[in-house]
């Protein structure tokens, strides 16, 4: 049973992309107290006016078990309502022990066995299939044997996790997303070796653009949707969104709406989908679990889904606007510097690289037409510098992160004393309750590249 409270707060773990930062626009306004909490004092979200409060909490990508123990933790406080999953990690830590977290706070999220069918793409593509819905052509990589097609190598799982990794989860790296030059043949046994699993094979859908659809349901039932196309990623072969347009088209909400249906969904989702050029069908790529690196897009153009989340968290009433503004653009700076980048150190194989000259051109006719940004905004800017900073300092650290983790700060007082005081055990004695650490291999726009 769930304790009334007062002082109602929200805890969003912070991370690098822009979707901790627009649940603290959307909520702290609104009355919420909202928490960041993260292993990096560095993240943007930990710089915002509309931050109340900060917390230091394990890696989850090293220290999965004390991160979930950590969450636990904070859940028990007296105040604090939900929490709010922006990584692969997030959300598999609270569907694993969602029952545990029901005790304490509000649980829109899936249960783990239904998670499972998302986080596990041939699970995901086999729902796909009972719900009509396309998929680009798909097999194991021990099962593939046209190797004369353009296809992709990539990791079954969207997260590297006991659950799907098993035994090989300590000295497996599940890798990322890989192009296949036709006619030649990885090797199943060494891939499976290194990658701790075995990957699949897919064919390659030659169109950079990625459409999402994105829905917040409650049991089986859509509250909100949102819809946007991506016209550039990080990386000119896609990747997380650098720059969307909102779009409104009637087949790709039908084909988000009956896998999110089939699936009997609780939650929030976003389903990317890549439009083949041969047939015009809409073809599944994966669906992300929790927020989306382009959330604040989302906000901007009508649709508050942190908002809606609290709502729902909270048994207030959905108050989602019927529509949201079409047509409208949005940046990520941060990912327009890395497109513009990988023009012109990167290569990818079966995927055309545009020219600099007319790579530059689109990025700046867009930010002249569209000048609207994930980070940068005038109540808040001080998100946007630290930003900045932390890629300069992966510049100059060679992509590494190291340094970024120097002084870290211990838990505020007021959470600090709130936490001892509930008698948790501390990230480094806390038992292993879901065992290891896990690892992402995607975060938002993974259909044609690693995100």
């Amino acid at each position: 049973m769930q304790r009334q409270r007062d002082d109602a707060s929200v805890l969003v773990p912070g991370i690098d992309a822009p979707s901790t930062v627009a649940c603290l626009r959307s909520l702290h306004p609104r009355g919420v107290r909202t928490i960041v909490g993260s292993e990096s004092r560095s993240t943007p979200a930990a710089t915002s006016t509309y931050r109340d409060a900060f917390v230091h909490l394990p890696d989850p990508d090293t220290e999965l078990a004390a991160y979930g123990d950590a969450l636990l933790s904070l859940a028990k406080q007296p105040a604090v309502r939900t929490i709010v999953p922006v990584r692969e990690e997030d959300v598999y830590v609270l569907a694993k022990r969602r029952d545990a977290f029901a005790d304490e706070i509000a649980t829109p999220w899936p249960a783990f066995e239904t998670l499972r069918r998302v986080q596990d793409r041939v699970e995901l593509f086999d729902a796909a299939d009972a719900a009509g819905v396309g998929v680009p052509e798909t097999e194991l990589l021990d099962q593939w044997d046209d190797w004369d097609r353009e296809v992709i190598v990539k990791p079954r799982y969207t997260v590297a996790a006991p659950a799907y990794l098993g035994s090989r989860f300590d000295d497996a790296e599940i890798g990322s997303t890989e192009y296949q030059q036709p006619g030649t043949r990885p090797d199943p046994q060494a891939a499976a070796e290194k990658r701790g699993h075995v990957p699949i094979v897919q064919e390659l859908i030659p169109d950079s653009r990625e459409f999402g659809f994105f829905a917040l349901y409650d049991r089986g039932e859509p509250v909100a949707t949102f819809q946007h196309c991506q016209r550039r990623g990080w990386k000119y072969c896609g990747g997380p969104s650098a720059y969307r347009e909102s779009v409104h088209i009637p087949e790709l909400e039908a084909a988000g709406r009956a896998l999110l249906d089939e699936l009997e969904w609780h939650g929030l989702a976003m389903v990317e989908f890549l439009r083949d050029p041969a047939d015009g069908e809409f073809k599944l790529m994966e669906i992300n679990p929790r927020f989306w690196s382009s959330l604040p897009f989302s906000v901007r153009a009508g649709a508050d889904f942190p908002n809606y989340y609290w709502q729902l968290a909270t048994d207030e009433p959905i108050t989602s606007e019927p529509t949201y503004e079409v047509g409208m653009g949005g940046h990520l700076l941060r990912g327009e510097l890395s497109y513009l980048h990988s023009v012109v150190t990167e290569e990818y194989p079966l995927v055309d690289r545009p020219s600099f000259g007319t790579a530059a051109r689109e990025v700046a006719t867009s930010l002249v037409c569209h000048p609207r940004f994930d980070y940068a905004v005038a109540d808040d800017p001080i998100p946007f510098v630290q930003d900045g900073v932390n890629l300069l300092r992966e510049w100059f650290d060679g992509g590494s992160g190291e340094g970024a983790a120097e002084a870290e700060p211990t838990l505020e007082p007021d959470i600090e004393t709130e936490i001892a005081d509930d008698g948790a055990e501390s990230a480094e004695t806390s038992p292993a309750a879901d065992g290891e650490p896990t690892r992402s291999a995607q975060t938002d726009g993974g259909g044609r590249s690693d995100s």
